[in-house]
């Protein structure tokens, strides 16, 4: 192990590190070179999460647990169906935290994919609006608006982390603002396909097949980056 101010004990305790100071096989080389520089490894089990991340220049392990509001393998079983949202909760009298996240059965791998939403909210705002569902698109719009909920009452709360959590509340509000323009633009479109029907079928010349096409993606923050690959 390159770095000997590690916290081994309580990497030993977690299953992180072996007893011969060797990390899990269930790590990549890439998921512990990441983990070594700051970033954190996510353990799933059940409605469980646990989250590790090394402090102060790698002598501490901060941990986190949380529970998730529905069991992973409910939500993965019914994501094949249609987008499951989940909410991560850690409930605390100090600084509580709710991190909402949205699985979508990816139909090419036949993978479930988890998306953040705030690191990953402009992908996430665009595979919702690729699937032209307006019902999907107003249940997403309902889980921004719990979330932007949920920010606005812990600002009030705890003023002293006010600003950090506005970066957070501002990513939401935007998307909330890019679903409302998506659900018009749809709308409209529904609108003027429905009129193209009452149009003389001869008249070929007055119909145009508009094709359009969007790719939008974030870079997560360092802190908030989840490496894959870690399940207890």
């Amino acid at each position: 192990m390159q770095n000997h101010n590690l916290p081994t004990d309580e990497l030993k305790n977690f299953g992180i590190i072996n007893d011969d100071l060797t990390f899990s096989k269930k790590l990549s080389p890439d998921d512990i070179e990441k983990f070594l520089r700051g970033y954190t490894i996510v353990a799933d089990n059940d409605k469980n999460r646990a989250t590790f991340q090394l402090t102060e220049n790698s002598t501490k392990l901060k941990v986190i647990f949380l529970e998730r509001g529905m069991s992973l393998s409910k939500i993965l079983a019914s994501s094949k169906e249609k987008v499951q949202y989940t909410d991560i909760k850690k409930l605390s009298s100090h600084n509580p935290l709710i991190e909402k996240k949205a699985f979508i059965f990816d139909m090419e791998t036949g993978k479930v994919v988890e998306f953040d939403f705030i690191t990953n909210a402009k992908e996430l705002t665009a595979i919702i609006a690729d699937k032209k569902e307006p019902e999907e698109l107003n249940r997403y719009k309902n889980e921004l608006q719990k979330l932007k909920v949920f920010l606005q009452d812990k600002a009030k709360k705890f003023p002293e982390i006010a600003k950090e959590i506005s970066k957070n509340l501002n990513i939401v509000s935007r998307e909330i603002d890019s679903v409302n323009t998506i659900a018009a633009d749809q709308k409209h479109i529904s609108k003027v396909g429905n009129s193209e029907i009452q149009l003389n079928v001869n008249d070929h010349g007055m119909y145009e097949d508009a094709n359009r096409s969007r790719e939008e993606q974030e870079d997560p923050s360092e802190e908030c980056e989840k490496t894959r690959g870690f399940k207890r």
